[in-house]
């Protein structure tokens, strides 16, 4: 049986991991007509297409996607015998890497991947970015996971496996606090200018239904996609916030911001996206396996004093 070719294995590696052969050459310091040729061969000696395309864009088949994680473990090997023989110490670490969408709550991300900070041998990647680009990281294996509020079908090219990690309710939040008759809803949102999400956000669209539902005229001050904007603008001005109290947990235990009332039936979802792999990180299960309360209370870390709640 022929032995396989390994630098066509690492330049396949390349381009799966670029998503894009013009890219690939230009890092490799290789034409594109080579580079296109020694993939091709790769894919004779395998007997499996490695790349479709899809327009423009060079995609993972599914044995490419098989190619690529078995690609990834001999290479990152490769790496640690370099690293052993160079250093005299074995590396032990193991990599996780995550991709999160640039919208979602830093609090939420920071207290999901908090088991990771805890593990001396467990080292972290954390990226932000559109889901789209996340989404090709992911399936082009540079990514082995990815946090999202926004649900992603899955389909024959794409086998997204989308989980539902946790929901977390949606307050009205101000920085003076609250009267002392205490708040309703919907009253409360005709009382004040409101800062609010953008309308790409899952909570915006809900909310603009409720809107309409009590024939409720909102006095919008601010639009923001952005989470950890969202907060800022809440915490520095005196309009009223709606948002997912997980963004403002830090806020709202400090006293700095008050909660007026949980929005009733209104949620925010946290989503995990991977896809079916032949070797899936081992990391991921404990991680995926972990109740809605365990993702969403941040342990307290050496220091820190009492666990900050989730709001």
């Amino acid at each position: 049986m022929a032995s396989l070719n390994y630098h066509h294995l690492h330049y396949f590696w390349a381009v799966a991991k670029e998503g894009n052969l013009t890219r690939a050459a230009k890092r490799l310091h290789v034409s594109q007509s080579s580079l296109s040729v020694q993939v091709r061969q790769l894919e004779d000696q395998l007997g499996q297409q490695l790349f479709a395309r899809n327009g423009r864009k060079l995609v993972l088949t599914e044995a490419g996607r098989i190619a690529c994680s078995y690609a990834e473990r001999i290479f990152s090997t490769g790496a640690e015998l370099m690293v052993l023989f160079k250093s005299g110490e074995r590396p032990r670490r193991e990599l996780l890497r995550i991709g999160a969408v640039s919208t979602l709550s830093k609090n939420f991300q920071e207290s999901f991947v908090e088991p990771l900070l805890r593990e001396p041998d467990v080292g972290m990647v954390l990226q932000a970015g559109g889901l789209p680009d996340l989404l090709t990281r992911l399936a082009n294996h540079t990514l082995d996971l990815v946090l999202t509020n926004t649900p992603v079908q899955a389909d024959l090219q794409n086998p997204w496996r989308c989980r539902l990690i946790a929901r977390q309710p949606v307050s009205v939040v101000g920085r003076r606090p609250p009267p002392a008759q205490g708040c309703r809803f919907p009253d409360v949102l005709a009382q004040q200018p409101l800062l609010l999400p953008g309308h790409s956000s899952e909570i915006r669209g809900a909310l603009d239904v409720l809107a309409e539902l009590h024939e409720l005229p909102l006095n919008i001050l601010a639009e923001v996609d952005d989470m950890a904007m969202l907060r800022l603008l809440a915490r520095d001005n005196d309009a009223l916030a709606v948002l997912p109290s997980v963004v403002v947990r830090d806020e709202l235990h400090a006293g700095a911001l008050h909660e007026y009332l949980i929005v009733p039936g209104l949620y925010e979802h946290f989503y995990a996206i991977t896809v079916k792999r032949h070797y899936q990180h081992p990391l991921l299960k404990a991680l995926l396996a972990r109740s809605a309360q365990e993702v969403l209370h941040r342990q307290s870390g050496p220091g820190d004093g009492a666990a900050a709640g989730a709001g």
